[in-house]
C-alpha cells in the first residue's frame, strides 16, 4: 500500500489514441513486425514524487478471425509523465488502440523546503 504524507493530492487523467494502422497497413493490422506501441504523456502539473497510474482500454478496433490478446501498462513513470505501452502477440490483429489513464499522487506545496 502507498501512503501519501501531504495535504495536497493531486488526481490528473487523460485519454489517448495510441495508434491507429488499419489505413495505412501497419504492423499491427497485419499482424507483422513489432508488437508494441508506446505514447509519451506529460501530466497537466509536475507531481511531488512518481504518481500511481492506472491504464485501462477505451477503444480497440480488433480483427474478429483471431483471439484477441492485450497487454496495457503504465511504463517509465515520473513526476512529470509516463510512457501508455499496448502489446500483443501471436495472430492478433489490431487496426487501432485508445487508452484512458488516471494518475493519482502527492502534489509540491509551497512547504516544500529544497536546502540544495
Amino acid at each position: 500500500m502507498r501512503h501519501l504524507n501531504v495535504s495536497l493530492i493531486g488526481i490528473d487523467q487523460g485519454n489517448v489514441e495510441v495508434f491507429s494502422e488499419f489505413a495505412d497497413g501497419g504492423d499491427m493490422w497485419t499482424g507483422r513486425g513489432a508488437r508494441e506501441r508506446r505514447k509519451s504523456v506529460r501530466f497537466s502539473e509536475p507531481f511531488r514524487t512518481p504518481p500511481t497510474v492506472q491504464v485501462s482500454l477505451s477503444m480497440w478496433d480488433m480483427d474478429q478471425s483471431a483471439n484477441a490478446r492485450a497487454d496495457l501498462l503504465a511504463d517509465n513513470i515520473t513526476e512529470t509523465g509516463f510512457d501508455l505501452v499496448f502489446r500483443t502477440w501471436s495472430d492478433t490483429r489490431v487496426a487501432r488502440v485508445r487508452m484512458s489513464w488516471l494518475a493519482i499522487g502527492e502534489l509540491p506545496s509551497e512547504d516544500d523546503w529544497q536546502l540544495y
